[in-house]
């Protein structure tokens, strides 16, 4: 099976240098993408295929239901370096509807390790179970991933690193978007923010 994997491996790669000459050595020369994308770990949601994006067009953190947690310092060195060195000009946060993490947050087992990632999202479904009523389990797992997507701009939002390109008069907007495996198609839910008005003031740093 491995074996496999390399020889597609090579396939694209020779199909990839037949369609423009040169693409890897211009793709090995510089890393300069405008969008830092931030999504689930599913293998079911591949980030530079749903968008249509090339490699290097798209600077991808991904991680089991999309956290982007204060603690978490491998998500906040990729923020962190998307955005002062990278210097992107869109983060865009991408959940997709039936996330299992999501879905086992609003669960009661023991799932071992796992459950101390999960709290974030049970949080989350906590803050907002006046929302989350329904009797449809389905609905309710996608409208708590709706709400997670929200809470993590929210979270990016937060950050030193982003409100310090704003000090700074930097262009950097983050958006919320959702995507659904079952017909591939991308929801923008609506929640971009680009200035400290999106920022309560206790968050805001000077």
């Amino acid at each position: 099976m491995l074996g496999d994997l390399l020889a597609n491996n090579r396939r694209w790669a020779e199909k990839m240098e037949k369609q423009t000459p040169g693409f890897f050595k211009q793709l090995a020369a510089q890393q300069k993408p405008d969008y830092l994308w931030i999504g689930c770990s599913d293998s079911r949601v591949p980030a530079n295929e749903i968008v249509g994006l090339m490699p290097g067009e798209l600077f991808v953190h991904r991680n089991i239901a999309n956290l982007v947690l204060p603690t978490d310092l491998n998500c906040i060195s990729v923020l962190h370096y998307a955005v002062e060195v990278l210097q992107v000009k869109h983060i865009i946060v991408c959940g997709h509807y039936g996330c299992g993490g999501v879905r086992a947050a609003l669960g009661h087992q023991d799932l071992g390790l796992i459950d101390n990632w999960l709290r974030h999202l049970k949080d989350i479904g906590y803050t907002y179970r006046d929302i989350l009523t329904m009797d449809d389990e389905d609905a309710r797992v996608n409208r708590l991933c709706e709400l997670n997507v929200k809470q993590q701009v929210a979270n990016i939002c937060r950050t030193k690193v982003v409100q310090r390109a704003w000090q700074q008069g930097r262009e950097l907007a983050v958006h919320g978007w959702i995507y659904s495996i079952e017909d591939g198609v991308i929801n923008d839910l609506v929640v971009d923010a680009d200035d400290f008005a999106s920022i309560p003031d206790i968050y805001c740093v000077e």
